[in-house]
């Protein structure tokens, strides 16, 4: 808190403590690993405390999520479910025909659906504030998405991916494609449909160049710019439209577009659980 509001005085008004109270509890933690952390003026992190702020995230989310999963089991099945969702896996079929299952068995939940990235809703339902969420990536088959947070994921789908090619393009009358082979290529990045950072991930190796980002969850226009020769992009078959591109499938790696059911602890005959299960 300090770090990020560069102030003692700020930072413990936001805490509703006092200005003391915060420089000693900085000054403990400065002893106790025998470490100065911040620089007073201005207020900046010092190599160690840089290195620390590496550290806190986790265990702090780590802490929400033990602190979540007591509750769920201390309380009593409740009358209303949250869902996080990333954009491309609130796409798959299974998901609304198990919700729609869910109101036929479970007719007085009251249901709320929260679209977000895989980060935010991965710490959504470490926090509690989620009961469950769906989440995509790119991953070999039968491989897990790597998770930031001690929750359960189970796979609920996994479907091929194409490269968005305009019909004319040269690359349309491949039967498949490398990745590898388009390292050099000029590339869309839409952090919230098809992150490059994923692809790099998947190919094992850098560059995909980013000519144009977009930042927005409808995938027609997404395919409507890679249409135009903005760039490549790269989307599970699955949600792709008709229309007048094509989608060229990816050959090597072998990679899938994998969609997982994260949560926590589920209580027995809870909304949440009930979901869970027909999934």
């Amino acid at each position: 808190m300090v770090v990020r509001l560069g102030s003692f005085s700020t930072a413990a008004t936001e805490l509703g403590y006092t200005q003391a109270a915060v420089s000693q509890q900085i000054a403990s933690l400065e002893n106790d690993l025998k470490a100065v952390l911040l620089t007073r003026r201005p207020v900046t992190p010092t190599e160690a405390g840089a290195r620390l702020l590496e550290h806190a995230d986790p265990i702090l989310l780590r802490l929400d999520a033990a602190r979540a999963d007591v509750t769920r089991l201390a309380l009593a099945p409740r009358g209303r479910l949250a869902v996080g969702l990333t954009p491309l896996a609130g796409a798959l079929p299974a998901i609304a025909q198990a919700l729609a299952a869910l109101r036929t068995q479970m007719p007085r939940v009251e249901v709320t659906i929260r679209l977000g990235t895989r980060s935010s809703v991965t710490t959504g339902v470490a926090r509690g504030d989620l009961d469950l969420a769906l989440l995509d990536g790119l991953a070999t088959p039968g491989d897990s998405l790597p998770v930031e947070a001690p929750l359960s994921a189970i796979g609920v789908g996994e479907s091929e991916l194409g490269v968005i090619v305009p019909a004319d393009h040269p690359l349309a009358g491949r039967a498949s494609l490398r990745l590898a082979d388009l390292v050099d290529a000029r590339w869309i990045d839409a952090p919230d449909l098809s992150p490059l950072s994923d692809i790099r991930r998947v190919a094992g190796a850098e560059g995909f160049r980013t000519t144009l980002r977009y930042e927005g969850t409808d995938t027609l226009s997404l395919v409507a710019l890679a249409t135009a020769g903005l760039g490549l992009t790269l989307l599970p078959t699955s949600v792709i439209p008709p229309g007048e591109w094509v989608a060229v499938g990816v050959g090597a790696p072998r990679v899938v577009h994998r969609v997982e059911l994260i949560h926590g602890t589920l209580r027995n005959a809870s909304p949440a659980a009930k979901l869970a299960g027909l999934l």
